[in-house]
């Protein structure tokens, strides 16, 4: 009988060493909880675009890399501004008289894009600039 003693023994240590590995393990999940990395969209940059005879501004500058959203407001009705186009970007919008419309191009490299009525009469420049444009060199802060 001693001997179906240890084995009872030693079946009950083995199921309570089992039941304080769950434990343990459901307590430091529960104390160190995975991370899920997530990725947000980069906001874009946010540049207004008003139509009254001609595009004001009719150049546009924004930043390399980084999304951009023009909002398009068309305040007239001359049927020459009823669209937007963006050629390199395969973009054409129809542009409502006295709404504003978002245009949403991607992240994109520095270079200009044009962009332009249905006839082309009216036109704009969209200038993505190289992020570190506007800083100066270490140079030229030594220079000044």
């Amino acid at each position: 009988m001693t001997a179906d003693w240890i084995v009872a023994i030693a079946a009950l240590a083995a199921v309570i060493t089992v039941w304080a590995l769950l434990i343990v393990h459901r307590g430091r999940s529960e104390f160190y909880p995975r991370r899920h990395h997530t990725r947000t969209a980069p906001s874009p940059q946010v540049r207004q675009i008003r139509i009254s005879g001609s595009y004001h501004p009719s150049e546009v500058h924004v930043s390399a890399g980084q999304p951009t959203r023009l909002i398009f407001r068309r305040e007239e009705t001359a049927p020459c501004s009823e669209r937007v186009v963006f050629p390199d970007f395969g973009i054409s919008l129809t542009l409502p008289a006295y709404e504003d419309v978002a245009v949403d191009l991607p992240a994109s490299e520095p270079g200009e894009h044009e962009f332009m009525c249905e006839m082309e009469m009216l036109r704009g420049r969209l200038v993505i600039d190289r992020v570190d444009a506007h800083r100066a060199s270490p140079r030229e802060v030594v220079a000044s």
